[in-house]
């Protein structure tokens, strides 16, 4: 076997030298089918070996790497082999009379191979590079920059130089390609006026690339992730670069797109069902653990029913051979696909708690978060993984850190903190952000709540610790006289604490920077509006306001957030019909693109307002747009699901009640008899003292009813119906057990109710309104409970709403003042 392949070594030589004897070294090397022929060629011509010739070879020998599945092995093969070293000298000694392309193409390859930033010959190909900076040409210096990203030198002074010379040649930038490789490679560094110019630029030049260039797109793609800016209209068009080309997207590729996406919070539904149905095609090609992995962990939280079962079993068989970070993307996979698999999450589970120690602190927030979304329970896996997370916290300095370890600390079984825990969150307090000390509240206001299981009596401390975040919290508030910082800090806030602690002085401060409310920020600031449930008139006038003037810079898909406060609200802004129309106008020309989900939602929003525009509504009740629904429906998670089906027969009610003359079908009574078969819930406190005083206002259970359906199926606390001289009319036999739901009897649902009553009588729904129908700061209704009452008075009913605020207040503070209440609101007029 030896002499064979000395044989052959032999032949290869004598081969190669009658060959190449007169060739170019460039032009043998071109010719090699292996680095070893390569590395021969070098062997032997090394005396005499040019600068473009080293800088050839390097090039030629990453090109081979590229082609190898044996990636991290050959690399390392290539980068001990001897003739890599005589390379390596070679450059040493011919650097500065190499042309600018082939240094920083030598540079670019060097690091491929693995060698460290701090190798003195790499850090003098970059001396050399940066005493040659100004004179690159955007080619070179796109490359450049990425070796300088490659070496994570994303804040040093060299990439501000690159980032400059950006700045001032921008207008004359030709070559999208290597702009999107630099704008990558900046990002860190670019203020938002540079940011905006750099995608205005981008989408000047985009028309002048290929369809083909997907790494174009995907890097743009990646410049709008690292600045957090959803820029729609680019948004848009890298997707249809995607699009034209999915046949030749790899699982690498789609991967890191759909990744991409997330962070943009930008979801194209077109998108998702071309690259689930290629996803699919896939699951029998990988059988190696890392590649599957990564397909499990794309396809998985979009797949069917019959495709996770198809995953979950994969994954399981090759579970033995899962790495730490295969365990730690699957986990976070199977969160998404809500699975209920028990045998698998208990394996991946093992693999988890046998690494917990190799784990950074926010992949150990995410594995926390994770096991407990899936119910996974293991009293030793808490333990163990509760003492790691303490011992973290005790030695850390950095505050993101401590922030991600606190979060994760708060989020285990029967949360708590010691009181070193406690010191450690005191002492670096003041350096926290709005974020920041939000997730500590949320973690306190936890550990405050289970306080008694513990016996350190530590909950005293815990709530003076509570009281330094909200001062601080107040005082970071105040500080603030830009809009824009002021949003980059509240736009993700939410939670108990910050609703009770900070609300009020977050919508005085950005009533107090309200004229820094513009079509950049407008739909989100309406957004954050929504969530809050605090109505500010002040805020929302202004919304429209900008929304009337600037409606040509915002993208139809921002309709969305902006419509929402005034929905969610119940609030008309001056120009109602104008401001309204404006954002319909704007949206016709999207309908077909739009997904059909956001329709839906859009449509209800609309409705709950009184408005409702012909076009969209013609566009959702289309058998063509709900067969599209239907293919949304099945890669949705559940609750997502259920969500926006309850949402469309809630729309489809509203059409067939407020806008008959639309003659859209009512096509919901199967999907209501499903929903109200199931248990919806029960009486509350306050429902079952209404129950029992009603019974007694009105002369006997048997007047009146609890949880009555109506017709279209709205559901109501309690029913009676009244003669003509006011008299309670019986109903059937109906027995109702106080906390429970009577047992439903079908029938079609949608008669107006008067038609079956004796002349002159009325029916009477009685509802009880909790907190959730108001908004938070007035006792405005809001839009879902006026739709209701409007839909009740449609259907025939008078209606009584009986707010929380006026039952539990201190004039209905005992029995009679509440029977005279209900009597009052009934009858009008105190008759017992």
């Amino acid at each position: 076997m030896l002499s064979l392949r000395a044989i052959s070594s032999f032949s290869w030589r004598v081969f190669r030298f009658r060959l190449f004897g007169c060739e170019p070294l460039i032009s043998q090397m071109d010719k090699c089918t292996n680095e070893e022929q390569v590395f021969d060629l070098i062997e032997e011509n090394k005396a005499i070996i040019s600068e473009e010739e080293v800088g050839c070879a390097f090039n030629i020998l990453w090109q081979f790497q590229k082609q190898n599945t044996g990636l991290l092995k050959s690399v390392e093969y290539i980068k001990n082999h001897p003739q890599f070293l005589t390379l390596y000298n070679l450059t040493t000694n011919k650097m500065e009379f190499m042309n600018d392309d082939n240094l920083v193409n030598v540079l670019y390859c060097i690091q491929q191979f693995a060698v460290e930033p701090h190798d003195p010959l790499v850090e003098a190909l970059v001396t050399e590079a940066w005493r040659r900076l100004e004179r690159f040409d955007m080619n070179v210096l796109a490359k450049f920059s990425t070796c300088l990203a490659d070496q994570h030198l994303y804040f040093s002074p060299l990439m501000g130089k690159i980032a400059d010379i950006v700045s001032r040649n921008l207008e004359t930038i030709q070559d999208l390609r290597s702009l999107s490789v630099l704008m990558v490679s900046i990002s860190s560094l670019t203020s938002q006026r540079f940011q905006k110019q750099l995608v205005k630029k981008t989408e000047l030049l985009f028309d002048t690339i290929d369809s083909s260039q997907v790494n174009t797109a995907r890097r743009i793609l990646q410049f709008l992730r690292n600045i957090k800016y959803s820029y729609y209209p680019l948004l848009e068009r890298c997707n249809k670069v995607f699009l034209s080309n999915m046949n030749d997207l790899d699982l690498d590729t789609i991967s890191k797109i759909f990744s991409l996406y997330h962070s943009v919070q930008f979801n194209n539904f077109e998108f998702i069902l071309i690259t689930k149905k290629r996803l699919t095609e896939m699951i029998p090609l990988f059988d190696q653990p890392a590649t599957f992995v990564k397909l499990f962990v794309v396809l998985g939280p979009m797949a069917g029913p019959e495709e996770k079962k198809q995953l979950e079993s994969s994954i399981l068989l090759i579970s033995e051979e899962l790495t730490s970070q295969d365990a730690l993307a699957v986990i976070g996979a199977m969160e998404e696909m809500e699975s209920r698999n028990l045998r698998l999450i208990k394996k991946i589970a093992s693999i988890l708690h046998k690494n917990l120690e190799n784990y950074k602190p926010i992949e150990l927030l995410k594995i926390t978060h994770s096991l407990i979304v899936l119910h996974f329970q293991s009293k030793e896996f808490f333990v163990k993984l509760r003492e790691l997370l303490l011992s973290y916290l005790k030695i850390s300095v950095k505050t993101s850190e401590i922030s991600i370890l606190v979060s994760a600390i708060s989020k285990l079984p029967s949360p708590h903190l010691d009181e070193v825990g406690i010191s450690r969150i005191e002492a670096v307090l003041p350096q926290f952000d709005l974020n920041d000390l939000n997730s500590f509240a949320t973690s306190v206001l936890k550990w405050i709540q289970y306080g008694h299981v513990y016996p350190d009596n530590t909950t005293g401390k815990q709530l003076k610790l509570l009281q330094k975040i909200d001062h601080y919290g107040h005082q970071r508030l105040q500080k603030y006289n830009n809009l824009n910082s002021l949003w980059a800090e509240v736009k993700s806030l939410k939670g108990d604490w910050f609703s009770e602690s900070l609300l009020e002085e977050t919508i005085a401060t950005l009533q107090r920077l309200v004229d820094g409310i513009n079509y950049t920020n407008v739909a989100g600031i309406a957004y954050f509006i929504s969530r809050t449930n605090y109505l500010n008139t002040l805020l929302l006038d202004k919304i429209a306001s900008v929304v009337l003037q600037q409606i040509e810079k915002i993208h139809p898909f921002a309709i969305f957030p902006i419509i929402l406060p005034f929905s969610t609200l119940n609030y008309d802004p001056p120009q109602r019909d104008e401001f309204f129309g404006t954002c319909i106008q704007h949206l016709n020309s999207y309908l077909s693109l739009l997904d059909p989900l956001r329709l839906v939602f859009l449509g209800f929003f609309f409705a709950t307002l009184e408005y409702f525009p012909e076009d969209l509504l013609r566009t959702i009740f289309n058998i063509k747009f709900l067969s599209r629904l239907d293919s949304q429906l099945e890669i949705l998670y559940s609750t997502l699901n259920r969500k926006v089906q309850f949402r469309l027969m809630e729309l489809n009610r509203a059409v067939c009640l407020e806008c008959p003359e639309y003659q859209i079908p009512w096509f919901h009574d199967r999907f209501c008899q499903q929903l109200y078969n199931k248990d919806i819930g029960s009486l509350n406190g306050a429902q079952q003292q209404i129950y029992k005083m009603l019974a007694e206002v009105l002369g006997g259970a048997n007047c009146v009813k609890a949880s009555a359906l109506t017709p279209y199926y709205h559901l109501l606390d309690f029913e009676c119906i009244l003669d003509k001289r006011k008299n309670p009319l019986p109903y059937g036999n109906h027995n109702v057990t106080l906390g429970k739901m009577p047992q439903m009897h079908w029938e079609s649902n949608t008669q107006i109710v008067g038609s079956s009553l004796p002349p002159g009588a009325e029916r009477i729904a009685l509802e009880f309104l909790d907190l959730r129908a108001f908004c938070r700061n007035i006792p405005h209704l809001k839009g879902k409970s006026a739709m209701k009452k409007r839909h009740l008075e449609i259907l025939g009913y008078r209606v009584i709403q009986i707010p929380h605020f006026e039952w539990n207040s201190m004039v209905l503070s005992t029995k009679g003042a509440r029977m005279d209440y209900l009597r009052e609101r009934i009858f009008g007029d105190g008759k017992s």
